[in-house]
């Protein structure tokens, strides 16, 4: 009697009726759609979580340099790729460090409520005290203004400010109405000033009127994401400087991934803890340390230096990661800064 045959609904071959999965494209033969299916194959279409996830997670905390050396020497079914566990377990840890963001941002805005109703509750307190008139109040803008270019000399420094304005100073210009492009002079922007510069002090100024630091501290921590992903590249060139002669610049992307998949999981675990229970900042400083020792015993295995060396290189590329990620974060202020 010859087998019945059914026809794959993936890929419209036939194959015989007893299959559990269609031998064409590997989809199931009774593929019944659940929720439950729904979300497996969400998930697993797009981290990867089956048997692979597991094999690799465990050997990715307790094995330095483990994974990455065998997935350069070809056994790359078997273990989860290295972009698509750094993309989970950062989508993870970003989760949870939402939550510290949120709520330090929360503390932010309250003080800088505090401080703007103090600042404004005295501007008020000072108008009530200048019953003006348009010509008298056209006056005090004249007078202001020749106090402050006479009087204010500021001394050459980063965008032509050295930030030590007088506020009463800027709000007396902003309460009798002078025009901004003087109050950007008040506050030590030069006569020259490219589009650049004016738009510092824009933002300056209107910093200066809002307060709207929490604003500034979430537009910072929202690029991070971003920012991490091209930082990984620039961490994975380093190893090729000092590791020039040890293969292709992509093996040392792939160990660069499995190395910044640690540390987000180490870094997540940390953060959910305090959440849920507080942890003494001494076990928090010893946690995040003890990092450089994975990373020292990565070194070793997957470059096969002895232990001299590797610790010698580690030492080199975390410092210079260091710095990078120094020049990273003042840019990344600058520009949550003038955008936020």
């Amino acid at each position: 009697m010859e087998n019945q045959l059914e026809t794959c609904k993936n890929c419209e071959q036939q194959f015989e009726e007893g299959f559990k999965f269609c031998p064409h494209c590997g989809q199931q033969a009774k593929d019944e759609l659940t929720v439950k299916v729904l979300f497996y194959n969400t998930i697993s279409n797009y981290f990867s979580f089956d048997a692979r996830f597991f094999r690799s997670f465990v050997p990715l905390m307790t094995k330095p340099g483990f994974l990455p050396e065998k997935f350069v020497n070809g056994k790359r079914l078997w273990y989860i790729h290295p972009a698509q566990i750094y993309l989970f377990i950062s989508v993870i840890f970003f989760f949870i460090f939402s939550f510290y963001i949120r709520d330090s941002r929360r503390s932010i805005d309250e003080a800088m409520q505090k401080d703007l109703t103090s600042r404004l509750e005295k501007r008020e307190k000072a108008k009530m005290l200048l019953e003006l008139d348009s010509i008298a109040r056209d006056s005090i803008i004249k007078d202001s203004i020749a106090k402050i270019i006479v009087n204010d000399k500021h001394n050459g420094s980063v965008f032509g400010t050295n930030f030590s304005y007088r506020e009463s100073k800027v709000d007396s210009l902003i309460d009798v109405g002078a025009p901004e492009i003087e109050i950007y002079k008040s506050m030590g922007m030069p006569e020259d000033a490219g589009a650049f510069k004016q738009k510092f002090f824009g933002q300056l100024l209107k910093f200066h009127k809002d307060r709207s630091l929490g604003a500034i501290y979430q537009t910072f921590f929202d690029s991070l994401p971003v920012t991490m992903f091209f930082l990984l590249p620039i961490f994975a060139l380093f190893l090729k400087i000092l590791y020039y002669k040890k293969g292709r610049y992509a093996n040392h992307l792939v160990f660069s991934f499995y190395l910044f998949s640690f540390l987000f999981v180490v870094m997540s675990i940390v953060l959910g803890f305090n959440r849920l229970f507080g942890i003494p900042d001494w076990v928090d400083t010893i946690i995040i340390l003890s990092t450089f020792f994975y990373l020292l015993v990565a070194v070793k295995k997957f470059y096969k230096q002895g232990w001299f060396l590797s610790y010698i290189k580690s030492s080199m590329v975390t410092l210079m990661f260091f710095f990078s990620l120094l020049f990273t974060t003042i840019v990344l202020g600058l520009f949550a800064f003038m955008y936020y």
